[in-house]
């Protein structure tokens, strides 16, 4: 009988698949997605390129560019009963990725399994899901504040027209510096919520359970929901004088100080560091006190904890971006979800082509049982 190998605690190192879609290099500080530097086609390209690379495999020419904008652009509005069932399950309490999950259900009724289904419709499934997702979590941040949604304009960008259905924000540059934003974080590797959605994927199941698989675990705080929390710490701290204590305070009491530290990264966030690029053509308070604040927590770690090394991760500039562009703290996590779900949908369907059940094993330490 073969002994099953003891994998360390978060499967951290452990492959347990092959893809095409990204590859994370984290002792260089770089990730690409099919064999494209990420972080220079966040800085070159539209998201909807972006999203043509992941899904298909390569950057489109510029008539099919163009042609795919517009097949998922036709894609992004919603119909009437999904904006009703939103007015009927939003509150000014709720959160918006809460509310994708009520729409994305609905939408998701009567779902075939993936692998009954031929390729091209498997594709549909998967742009439209991607398509819808920034329409419904606009939708749903403007009815918690009590405000209409807004219809989505099938003729713009994706990140645009995200932008202004959720704030009412028309001005280019800060839909440039979102879409920037958004291109850096469609896709990371293996991180908690991709694998959650390859594990259903893997059991053939429809692309609606996927993604509800792969947002709950986005809803954590230790993964999709890091970017609020990021620039919460830069209100607490507040002058950036203020810094070396904060720090030393959060050491003492064994803290996580959100905004630092990858699990993969052993090096500076390359998405961080673009980020920063971005943040420094806004020159805003808020811009200034980030940069200040970046460079004394750095400092502070190195002298507190010699030998262990915290960068700033994508959240921290992160969050300083979106609220650059108007969005509110509330709307972070689903700015990022409205990325990462051309991963989720791109991830999906490769794990459903491979056609093998996910299904590991558990070590079992609790109270021994003898068999008579």
């Amino acid at each position: 009988m073969t002994t099953p190998l003891i994998a360390p605690a978060g499967l951290k190192n452990v492959i347990v698949t092959d893809t095409e879609i990204g590859d994370v290099r984290g002792e260089e500080g770089f990730f690409h997605y099919r064999g494209h530097d990420a972080t220079a086609l966040a800085r070159d390209v539209r998201f909807e390129d972006a999203w043509h690379l992941v899904l298909f495999g390569s950057l489109p020419e510029a008539d099919a560019a163009d042609a795919f904008q517009a097949r998922v652009g036709a894609l992004r509005p919603v119909d009437g009963s999904t904006v009703d069932l939103l007015r009927t399950t939003v509150r000014p309490e709720t959160e918006p990725m809460h509310a994708l999950r009520v729409a994305l259900a609905a939408l998701g009724l009567g779902d075939r399994p993936l692998m009954d289904l031929p390729e091209e419709e498997r594709t549909e499934a998967a742009l439209r899901s991607a398509a819808v997702t920034p329409t419904i979590l606009a939708a749903a941040h403007r009815l918690a504040r009590g405000e209409e949604p807004a219809d989505a304009d099938p003729s713009a960008g994706h990140a645009a027209d995200y932008l202004r259905m959720a704030t009412g924000n028309t001005d280019p540059a800060d839909a440039a510096a979102l879409q920037t934003y958004l291109v850096a974080t469609i896709d990371h590797g293996f991180n908690a919520s991709t694998f959650a959605g390859r594990v259903i994927a893997s059991t053939g199941s429809d692309m609606t359970s996927c993604l509800l698989g792969a947002l709950g675990a986005f809803l954590g705080p230790l993964h999709g929901g890091a970017p609020s929390r990021a620039l919460a710490a830069l209100d607490e701290i507040g002058d950036p004088s203020n810094t070396r204590e904060w720090v030393r305070d959060k050491i003492a009491r064994d803290e996580r100080i959100m905004g630092f530290g990858h699990a993969v990264y052993r090096t500076h966030d390359p998405r961080s560091e673009l980020l920063k690029h971005v943040a420094r053509r806004y020159d805003s308070p808020l811009v200034r006190q980030a940069l200040q604040v970046e460079a004394e927590i750095e400092s502070a770690i190195n002298e507190l904890k010699p030998g262990r090394r915290l960068y700033a991760n994508v959240e921290y500039y992160a969050g300083v971006v979106m609220s650059e562009v108007g969005l509110p703290p509330s709307m972070f996590t689903p700015t990022f979800g409205v990325a990462r779900v051309v991963g989720w949908t791109a991830n999906v369907l490769e794990q459903v082509r491979q056609g093998k059940i996910i299904r590991p094993s558990a070590r079992y330490v609790g109270t021994r049982f003898a068999v008579a």
